[in-house]
Order: C-alpha cells, then sequence, then structure tokens
C-alpha cells in the first residue's frame, strides 16, 4: 500500500487523503481494442484504487484515457438480471401499473426499462433524466452506471434530481466485498471510478437523505446487490426501511466482519494479480493444439497485457460485439491477437477455448455446442485457468 498522487482528491467527499490499495501498473485503455494494422505497443496509463481514508470510497485513482466508447452487446446473464431485479421490485411493491419509471444508462450495454415494459406494461417509461422537463421518476434503476461516473457527487445529485419527492433509487452494483472475496482483481479498469462497500453506499445515501428499503441479492459476478433507495419520510420509507433495515444490517455487519472498509484487507487483491498472470501464462506455455479465447471483455485487457499475451499464444479472441469484430486486443510489442466472430470455432476446430468471462460459461456452452462437439474443451480463465469438463465422455473424439 501506498499513498496517492499529489492532488487527488475523494471522488466522493473531496479529501485529499487516500490510500493505494491495488496498483496495476501502467495499462492499456480498457476499451481501446484498435485496429489491427495500428502501431504497437498501445500507449498505457496508470492503473490504481485508492481508498479514501475518511468515506472509505474505493475509487479510481486517475483515468487519462478519456470517455469511454461502448463496444459491447448486452450478454443473456445480464438481460436476466434486469428481469430479475424488475421481478424483485415488482413484488417488493415499489413498481407497479402507472409507475414512471427512467434509467440512468450505463456503457454495459442493454436497458432494465425494456423489461420493465415486458413485465408491467402499464409503468410510464422516461426516456433518461431531463428528456421530459418538469417531470420527475417514480423509480429510478441505475444497473453498473453510477461507477462510471468520474464525480461521483454529482452523479449521485443527477439522479437524486430526476427522482419524484415519494420515489425510488434502485441501484444495482458489483459490491467490493465479493471482489475481494473473489479476487477479481481485474474489476479495476479505466472508465470504472468507483466500487463500492455497501457499507460506504449506504453511508453515502444516508449523508443525502435516502434510507434503504430493499435489498436483493444475484448471482451475476460472483454476486451483486439491488439496493433501493427512498427519502427519509417518504411513503416507500415509511412502508419498507422497517424490513429493509434488517437485511441492510446483517449485509453490513458480514463486511465489517471481511474488512471490507479496511485498506489492508482490501489490499490482498494485489497478491492475487501477480498469481492469475502467472497462471495464465504458465497455462499458455504448456498448452498445446490451438487456442482460441472467448470474449473481448475489458477485463481480459489488463489480464492479457500482464501475462504477455499475444498471437503466437492465442489465435484469436471471438466476440459477439459487431463494433469489436475486426479490431484486435490492446497489448504490448509482440503480434496483436485478433478480435473475430464465432464462426472461426468451426473453421479452425481449437483444442481449448479460454472463456475469459466467467459468468458467460452455460450461454456460451450453449451457442457454440461446435466446440465440444469437435472435440475442444472449454477453459475458464479466471482466476486461474481451470478446464471444463465436457458434456459428455463421447464427445471428446473429433469427427
Amino acid at each position: 500500500m501506498s499513498a496517492v498522487v499529489p492532488g487527488w482528491r475523494c471522488r466522493w467527499c473531496r479529501s485529499d487523503r487516500g490510500t493505494v490499495v491495488l496498483d496495476l501498473g501502467a495499462q492499456p485503455a480498457s476499451d481501446l481494442f484498435p485496429e489491427p494494422e495500428a502501431p504497437a505497443p498501445d500507449p498505457v496509463h496508470p492503473l490504481r484504487m485508492v481508498m479514501c481514508d475518511r468515506c472509505r470510497l474505493a475509487q479510481l485513482e486517475e483515468d487519462p484515457t478519456g470517455p469511454e466508447v461502448p463496444r459491447g452487446v448486452e450478454p443473456a446473464a445480464l438481460v436476466a438480471q434486469a428481469r430479475a431485479g424488475v421481478a424483485d421490485l415488482v413484488a417488493g411493491g415499489l413498481l407497479g401499473p402507472g409507475t414512471w419509471a427512467a434509467e440512468m444508462r450505463s456503457p454495459h450495454g442493454g436497458s432494465w426499462l425494456e423489461r420493465v415494459q415486458e413485465i408491467v406494461p402499464d409503468a410510464v417509461l422516461l426516456d433518461g433524466h431531463g428528456t421530459v422537463p418538469g417531470l420527475a421518476a417514480d423509480l429510478v434503476v441505475d444497473s453498473l452506471g453510477l461507477m462510471h461516473e468520474a464525480d461521483q457527487r454529482a452523479a449521485w445529485d443527477l439522479r437524486l434530481d430526476s427522482l419524484a419527492p415519494d420515489g425510488v433509487l434502485a441501484l444495482h452494483v458489483h459490491p467490493l466485498s465479493v471482489i475481494v472475496r473473489d479476487g477479481t482483481w481485474n474489476a479495476l479498469r479505466h472508465g470504472h471510478f468507483a466500487y463500492y462497500s455497501l457499507t460506504v453506499l449506504v453511508e453515502m445515501a444516508r449523508s443525502t437523505g435516502l434510507v434503504p428499503v430493499g435489498l436483493w441479492r444475484y448471482p451475476l459476478y460472483g454476486g451483486t446487490r439491488l439496493l433501493a433507495l427512498a427519502r427519509e419520510g417518504s411513503e416507500p420509507a415509511r412502508a419498507h426501511a422497517g424490513s429493509a433495515g434488517e437485511l441492510v444490517a446483517t449485509e453490513l455487519a458480514a463486511e465489517a466482519a471481511a474488512g471490507a472498509t479496511e485498506p489492508r484487507a482490501v489490499a490482498v487483491l494485489q497478491r492475487q494479480v501477480a498469481r492469475s498472470a502467472a497462471a495464465l501464462r504458465d497455462w499458455l506455455d504448456e498448452s498445446t493444439g490451438k487456442v482460441v479465447a472467448y470474449g473481448a471483455a475489458s477485463r481480459a485487457v489488463a489480464l492479457f497485457a500482464l501475462a504477455g499475451v499475444t498471437a503466437d499464444d492465442v489465435l484469436a479472441v471471438v466476440d459477439a460485439s459487431p463494433a469489436k469484430r475486426g479490431r484486435a486486443m490492446p497489448g504490448g510489442p509482440g503480434p496483436r491477437v485478433p478480435v473475430l466472430g464465432a464462426d472461426i470455432l468451426a473453421e479452425v476446430r481449437p483444442d481449448k477455448v479460454l472463456l475469459l468471462v466467467p459468468d458467460l460459461l452455460d450461454e456460451v456452452r450453449s451457442a457454440h455446442p461446435e466446440v465440444e462437439g469437435l472435440g475442444g474443451r472449454w477453459v475458464v480463465a479466471e482466476p486461474e485457468p481451470v478446464e471444463v469438463e465436457p458434456l459428455s465422455r463421447d464427445r471428446g473424439r473429433r469427427r
């Protein structure tokens, strides 16, 4: 752990005192995906996570990479997550016919409003903040969006300004406690400005007059949370704050036991960085046959860079996004790994497919039976490469 760069200010409380808890060194921009013929190596930038000594918000120390370029396609796992979250808001009495619903969009793609329309067709959809002057929403949904805001205080105020007096703010987040528990250090990336423990998120809410009125847990990314908030004294707070408070208290006690707001506890992520990069490098060096990767995700950029992955190791990365296909993974001076469409799987007939986003295993395995049908094996890349058992023993032979 070390001190922050001079001039640093917390993105929430503006304190100038913080502790570096994770340092990935200089890394390519996480959303770069250059043209294959672009000059190499790619530009690199510092990538460090700081925990504020005052408010304990974990955050990106600095980001000189510029605005994020959305290139991703919403996977089925995120669609299912949105559907489950909307259903829980309905069951919790926070969303129903006639609800005016708005959404703060995220570069992760997709929209919860589509699921609102699907499950509550009588809801009134407002197309984001400010597009209907003078109107405020009964429900403002933010799925993994707040973390993309460099100025956390201004972003929070924007969400409050969009909320009716008796409205509900529903925040879907990937908690820092889960990131630390699972060792998913590559959740740190350019463009992800904040990493919330539930403890800090609830304190942020309370400091602006909001109280929890609902909390739900989901398996996505090892465990996400949907925290619903309303103004203290509002109708939703009177109806739901008591029951929600018990769930939140249990969550906060677990975070306290795990040290989710303590720099030393969060800094264990640093040890996993070297283990993950070395494990991937060793696996690639020892692998025989053809290797293709799947999922040109931003979280894979630092992993590839730290492990020194080039086209000599991985023939290509398959991705469903048309905006990424035809580009390449960012990285160092070695030959770039191209990003291609799924047709390469049948054409190349890889012996191993390295899955760079573990949550997509069921989805991509179902979508591409040709991998195992042609004798290949799926390999989950994180936190260290693990080969997945084939669906059936008799599918291990090539035709």
